[in-house]
């Protein structure tokens, strides 16, 4: 008995229904430019009468790309990262590429060279990492990076490409706004000192402070949880004229205004609360939180762009791997011509967003 068996059209069947070579469906498909108008698009309604779909793994068999990009992320379940994450896979996939995702629980040494092991085995095309701490940074700086690597959050020092929102710049609109409204200084519960945006959000509001000649108040550090600005809020209610607080996530905040209401201390009437990240939510806290707003999608096509343009310099004749030693482009004698610019930086900047959170201390 013979079966009928249904097959997916090969290259075979596209290139006889097209009336040309196996040799001239390839060339379209990887868009060479010595086909003519008409053989092109004789190909391409074949390619559409049959439905037919390229073989990715043949295909990364002749080029060596597999049109995948590796992710490397850490802590997805707190929203910053979370959303960094989904932005970058958007990107990609509107770019046009698969994206295999690495998450990991601890960024440690061995664990994030043992994802990118995992990555490279899988051959993807380029790297996007989330480095949220600045240890973490310089271990990815010193490992091999067989493929064009872009770092997000990262520590622009280490000598990667980074895409990153300016924290520093969050905590200025944060204090500033504060200051503006008459408070005398501002309390910070700030997130793990290790964390690079910590570390940025910390820059911007002391600077402030300084600028401003107002006290600076001893730091408070949470672990970004609301348990953990609940343990800060309930020290915070026993600050003799405490009137305003700058904390690091909303996360966190939600957990001071709990403290804070435990103690009798009305948000804003008594105490203004202003958060970082505007998650969803924070409209909807009572009151609703003056917060400071990251474009993480827009961090996301940033990052996907430039990585593709590290993919592009691969690929091109004069691009990265053509160059001589030490990044030096070499003139007639081996004179050195020029230095390979700097790795790329793209800073996002943030915004701030005003709500009933915020308001002017109370006069006696």
């Amino acid at each position: 008995m013979v079966r009928n068996v249904h097959r997916s059209p090969v290259m075979a069947d596209v290139a006889r229904v097209a009336g040309v070579s196996h040799q001239t469906v390839s060339r379209v498909l990887n868009d060479h430019p010595n086909v003519r108008q008409e053989t092109r698009e004789r190909v391409l309604a074949a390619i559409e009468g049959l439905g037919y779909r390229r073989n990715s793994t043949a295909r990364a068999l002749v080029t060596r790309q597999t049109n995948t990009l590796g992710v490397v992320a850490f802590d997805t379940t707190l929203y910053g990262p979370a959303s960094t994450l989904y932005s970058i896979e958007r990107a990609a996939r509107e770019a046009g590429y698969f994206v295999s995702i690495v998450s990991l629980r601890e960024l440690t040494r061995d664990d994030l060279s043992e994802a990118l092991d995992h990555l490279a085995r899988q051959q993807v095309d380029g790297l996007v990492v989330i480095v949220p701490q600045s240890a973490v940074a310089v271990a990815l700086a010193e490992m091999p990076q067989p493929v064009p690597v872009v770092t997000v959050e990262g520590d622009a020092d280490v000598g990667l490409p980074v895409v990153n929102v300016d924290q520093r710049k969050g905590g200025v609109l944060v204090t500033e706004h504060l200051l503006r409204l008459g408070h005398r200084t501002v309390w910070h519960v700030s997130g793990p000192p290790d964390w690079l945006e910590s570390q940025g959000r910390i820059e911007g509001w002391r600077e402030t402070l300084t600028a401003a000649g107002a006290p600076i108040p001893d730091l408070l550090y949470g672990d970004w949880s609301p348990r953990s600005g609940y343990r800060c809020g309930q020290l915070l209610a026993g600050v003799p004229d405490l009137t305003a607080v700058f904390v690091a996530n909303d996360q966190m905040a939600l957990g001071v205004m709990r403290a804070l209401d435990e103690a009798r201390i009305r948000v804003p009437d008594d105490v203004s609360v202003v958060g970082f990240d505007d998650i969803p939510e924070s409209e909807f806290f009572t009151p609703p939180l003056t917060t400071v707003s990251q474009d993480f999608s827009e961090v996301g096509r940033k990052a996907i762009e430039l990585l593709l343009d590290a993919l592009a310099d691969e690929e091109s004749p004069c691009g990265r791997s053509a160059q001589p030693p030490d990044g030096l482009l070499a003139g007639a004698g081996g004179v050195a011509l020029t230095e390979a610019a700097p790795p790329a930086r793209i800073v996002v900047q943030p915004h701030l967003v005003v709500r009933r959170s915020s308001g002017p201390p109370r006069t006696t």
